[in-house]
C-alpha cells in the first residue's frame, strides 16, 4: 500500500504486519478460491464491481431453483471447511479468516433457507436500483466492452420476470414488504420509463466514447444501445412498474413488524445476529437502547441551557426544525458546504492517522431517481479497476428537511474520518482474501462510522452549540435505532409509536423522521448495528488507554482498529487486545 507513514510508527507497522499479514494454509486458500471464483460466475454484477469483467455480458439468474442450488452448493463448502478444521493446525491469521469465511457462508443458507430472495427491494432501493448503477460501474475501453453491456441490457427483462416470479412467491406466503410503507416506491421505477432512449441514464456510457473507437463504429454502438434500451430496458422496467402497481401493493402484508412474517422470529433473531454479529436478544438490545437514549438526553438538555434558550425540549426541536437560518437554500449550497466540512476534515487526519488510503472521494447529490425516499447521504464505493472515486452522496432533495446543523455528523460519518477513509484502507489490502477484501460487516462498519461523527469532537469540528446538538441528535438517532427497531420487529409496535418516538427524542425533520422509520421497517436488524457497534469501539479505546496509559497512541489504535478490513466485533477485541500486548511487550 502506497500510503503516508509516521516515521514513528515504522516499528509497530512492522511487528503488526508481520502478527496479521495473511499466511494461509495452502488447503484452506484453495478453499477460499474454488468459493470465490464460483460466487464471481454465480453474480455477475458482484464480478464487475470487484475487477473481474469476464461475465460483464450477463446477469445473474435468481429463480428459487438456483437459490437452492446456490445453498446446497455452500453447504458442501461448510463441510470441506469442518474436514480441513479436523485435520489441521491453523495459524491465528488462519483461524480468524476461517471464522469470517465460516459466518458469511452461514449467512448466505440461512438467507435463502428464511426466503430472504422473495423481498428483493427495501423500502428506498432495491435489484433496479442496483441495475441503475452498472453504467457507471463496468469499464467502457474498447468496442468489445460496449458489446457486453448491451448483451447485459438485453437480459434484463429476464432478470426482471425471474424476481417478479420469486415475489409473487413471496406474496403466497406472506413473506412480503408491508404494505405501509411503500406509498411512492413506484417513483424510482417509473423514472426509467423514458420516451426517448437518449435520456435514459442506460444511455450516458454512449454519449462520449473513447478516440480509439471509429465514428462508423461508435454510430452503430449508438444504434444498438438505442435498441436495446427501448426493446430490452424499458419494457423490464414497464413490467416491474405494472406488477408493483397492480399485484405487489394490494397483495402485500397489513402487518408491520418482521415477527408476523414466516417463522418470523427466527427471522429476527437471525438478523440481529447477522447485523450486530453478537448474541444479544431483541430484550437486551431494547434496554441498551433506552439506557443510551437516557444518557444522551441529559447531554442534550445541557447544551440547550447553555444556549439560555427559553422553552422545553420539544420547544427546542420545534425551532430548529423551523428557524431558516438552519437550512440552505439551494441544493448547492448545501453541497458546498458539505465539501467544505469534509475538506476541512481531511486536514486532521494526519493527527489521528498513520495511515491514509490512495484512493481519493468527492461530493455528489443523491440521483434523482431515487432521491424522495433516500436517507440524508450515503457513501458509495467505486468499483474495482474503475477510473471514478468514491462519492459522499448528499440528498439535495427536499432541502427544508435538510438542516445545516447535523451535516458535520453526516460529513464525519460518510466520508472522512468514516466510510470512505474505512473502505479505501480495506480494499487497498489486496493481500487479504478476496471474500475478505469486499466483505462489509454492518456492526464494524457502521460502528466506526458513529465513531467518527465522535472524533470531530476531539477535531473541533462542531463550531457552535447547535452543530454539537445535531451530533447528539444523530448520536440519540442511533440510540433510539435500538428501541424503535426492536419495538416495531419484536415487540408489535406501531408506526405512529415508532415515528413519535423518534420526533420526539430527535432534532431530525420530520421528513427523514418518516424516511428513517419505513427504512428500519424494511430492513430488520440493520438499525441496530451502528450504535452497538459504536459502544465495542469506545469500549475497545478505554481499555487500550487504560492499560498503555502514557504509551497509548491514538493513531497507532486507529489503525489497528482499521487494518484488518471489515471484521465481526468479538474478531476485533481480540485484535485490539493482540495490539495491547505487542505494546506492553509482551509479544
Amino acid at each position: 500500500m502506497n500510503a503516508a507513514r509516521g516515521a514513528c510508527c515504522s516499528v509497530f507497522l512492522l511487528i503488526t504486519t508481520v502478527l496479521w499479514q495473511p499466511a494461509l494454509g495452502d488447503d484452506l486458500q484453495a478453499l477460499f478460491d474454488k468459493e470465490w471464483e464460483f460466487r464471481l460466475r454465480e453474480f455477475p454484477m458482484l464480478a464487475t464491481y470487484v475487477g473481474r469483467n469476464e461475465y460483464d455480458d450477463r446477469l445473474a439468474r435468481v429463480t428459487a431453483q438456483e437459490q437452492l442450488r446456490r445453498a446446497e452448493f455452500w453447504r458442501g463448502i461448510l463441510g470441506e471447511l469442518e474436514t480441513l478444521e479436523q485435520r489441521s493446525a491453523w495459524s491465528r491469521t488462519d483461524q480468524i479468516n476461517a471464522a469470517l469465511f465460516r459466518r458469511q457462508l452461514r449467512d448466505f443458507i440461512a438467507d435463502i433457507e428464511f426466503g430472504d430472495y422473495q423481498i428483493p427491494i427495501l423500502v428506498d432501493e432495491g435489484f433496479h436500483t442496483a441495475f441503475a448503477r452498472l453504467p457507471g460501474e463496468m469499464p467502457f475501453r474498447n468496442g468489445a466492452d460496449y458489446e457486453r453491456y448491451l448483451e447485459r441490457l438485453q437480459d434484463w427483462p429476464r432478470y426482471v420476470l425471474e424476481h417478479i416470479a420469486n415475489m409473487r412467491a413471496g406474496l403466497e406466503r406472506g413473506m412480503t414488504q408491508p404494505r405501509v410503507i411503500l406509498e411512492g416506491f413506484d417513483s424510482g421505477i417509473a423514472a426509467h420509463i423514458v420516451a426517448d432512449p437518449d435520456d435514459s441514464a442506460y444511455y450516458a456510457p454512449l454519449r462520449q466514447m473513447p478516440p480509439s473507437i471509429s465514428a462508423a463504429e461508435a454510430e452503430r454502438l449508438r444504434q444498438a444501445a438505442r435498441t436495446a434500451i427501448s426493446d430490452s430496458v424499458i419494457p423490464g422496467y414497464q413490467a416491474f412498474l405494472d406488477f408493483m402497481r397492480d399485484e405487489y401493493l394490494p397483495g402485500a402484508r397489513t402487518t408491520l413488524g418482521a415477527f408476523a412474517l414466516p417463522n418470523g422470529r427466527a427471522y429476527y433473531a437471525h438478523k440481529i445476529r447477522q447485523f450486530t454479529t453478537l448474541d444479544l436478544s431483541a430484550d437486551e438490545i431494547h434496554q441498551i437502547g433506552l439506557d443510551e437514549v437516557a444518557r444522551i438526553r441529559l447531554e442534550m438538555q445541557a447544551i440547550i441551557d447553555a444556549t439560555g434558550f427559553d422553552g422545553s425540549f420539544a420547544d427546542f426541536l420545534a425551532f430548529l426544525r423551523n428557524d431558516p437560518r438552519f437550512y440552505a437554500e439551494t441544493p448547492e449550497d448545501l453541497l458546498k458546504e458539505a465539501a467544505f466540512i469534509a475538506k476541512t476534515m481531511d486536514g486532521k487526519l494526519p493527527a489521528l492517522f498513520n495511515t491514509l488510503p490512495r484512493t481519493p472521494y468527492s461530493v455528489a447529490p443523491v440521483p434523482d431517481d431515487i432521491a424522495p425516499k433516500y436517507t440524508g447521504g450515503r457513501y458509495v464505493p467505486p468499483a474495482a479497476g474503475s477510473n471514478q472515486p468514491g462519492y459522499y452522496w448528499v440528498n439535495t432533495y427536499a432541502l427544508d428537511s435538510r438542516p445545516l446543523y447535523t451535516l458535520p455528523a453526516l460529513t464525519l460519518h460518510e466520508a472522512v474520518p468514516g466510510h470512505h477513509l474505512q473502505w479505501a484502507l480495506a480494499i487497498e489490502q489486496e493481500a487479504q482474501p478476496d471474500f475478505r477484501q469486499y466483505d462489509y460487516i454492518s456492526a464494524y462498519g457502521e460502528g466506526w462510522g458513529l465513531y467518527s461523527e465522535w472524533l470531530g469532537v476531539e477535531s473541533g469540528i462542531y463550531e457552535d452549540p447547535y452543530d454539537d446538538f445535531g451530533r447528539l441528535t444523530y448520536e440519540m438517532w442511533r440510540a433510539c435505532r435500538l428501541v424503535v427497531d426492536t419495538g416495531l420487529h419484536d415487540k408489535g409496535w406501531t408506526r405512529d409509536q415508532a415515528l413519535e418516538y423518534l420526533a420526539g427524542n430527535t432534532a431530525l425533520s420530520l421528513h427523514e423522521v418518516t424516511t428513517e422509520t419505513d427504512r428500519y421497517i424494511s430492513w430488520p436488524g440493520q438499525a441496530l448495528s451502528y450504535k452497538l457497534g459504536e459502544l465495542k469501539i469506545k469500549a475497545l479505546r478505554r481499555r487500550a488507554e487504560q492499560q498503555l496509559g502514557a504509551n497509548f497512541d491514538l493513531r497507532k489504535f486507529h489503525d489497528t482498529v482499521l487494518a484488518s478490513g471489515s471484521v465481526t466485533l468479538p474478531i476485533l477485541e481480540l485484535l485490539i487486545d493482540d495490539y495491547i500486548e505487542v505494546e506492553l511487550g509482551r509479544r
